[in-house]
């Protein structure tokens, strides 16, 4: 493995998040989810990444049907009034707006229908699973997007801790084609020491393609600030392999 942070690069509260570019995985279209819930928040958390380095963010709101019943439509209506705040405000930022789809009955719905999913970028669809329970048909929903040329990214795969005893389903998953998205504060301790062991498991079998913050409120804009000594003193992974820049 290489440097998360390598030997030349800026260490601990020096380190400016333009190396990695664009986020991702963030929460914060207001009022749609358990992310922001206003606009003011919105903008606060917009500025606190632009002032951490970050040059793109993309949300992506939770559509998880028996929580947050969103759409398309609503998510782009948000997106719409987030970058007119944005622009009135004077944020020089690119904003853009994908989904975290939950592995539901409700995607499965989707599917058959044929209904348009929301991409990160090109062909590539941010999902999630259960983190309390085992997944049941998820392959199969899985194996669909990826017959409908969708390209699932699996979203904080370090935090289904009942994995750490079924590690093989990682590489299942990856044989599926799809590709796996680190939660920076994972490597900071957030989430708890099981996160963390299975974070630097998977990193050191090079399963990371994308890094994202899971930014859900103005609280995490100053863990992420503190996480830059944490993530610099942590192992390694090879920064070739990460690919926020080409979203």
């Amino acid at each position: 493995m290489f440097g998360l942070f390598s030997k030349s690069s800026p260490k601990g509260k020096d380190f400016d998040f333009s190396r990695i570019g664009t986020d991702m995985h963030s929460h914060i279209l207001p009022g749609i989810d358990d992310g922001a819930n206003n606009i003011e928040t919105s903008l606060e958390m917009i500025r606190g990444m632009k002032d951490l380095g970050y040059k793109h963010l993309i949300a992506s709101p939770h559509i998880m049907w028996d929580m947050y019943r969103n759409t398309p439509d609503i998510i782009l209506q948000r997106l719409d009034e987030v970058r007119e705040a944005v622009s009135k405000e004077g944020i020089e930022i690119r904003i853009d707006a994908a989904a975290e789809y939950f592995l539901d009955d409700h995607v499965e719905q989707l599917l058959e229908k044929k209904e348009p999913l929301l991409t990160i970028s090109d062909n590539k669809v941010l999902v999630e699973f259960s983190l309390a329970f085992p997944p049941m048909n998820i392959k199969n929903i899985l194996f669909e997007m990826q017959m409908q040329n969708y390209q699932p990214i699996i979203a904080h795969p370090e935090r289904y801790v009942y994995l750490q005893r079924n590690k093989e389903f990682y590489e299942e998953l990856r044989d599926l084609g799809c590709i796996f998205q680190l939660n920076i504060l994972a490597l900071s301790g957030h989430y708890g020491k099981s996160v963390t062991e299975l974070a630097h498991y998977l990193l050191k079998n090079n399963y990371y393609s994308l890094i994202g913050t899971d930014l859900h409120h103005p609280a995490h804009l100053d863990e992420l600030a503190s996480a830059r000594l944490a993530l610099a003193l942590n192992k390694e992974i090879d920064w070739s392999k990460i690919k926020n820049k080409e979203l």
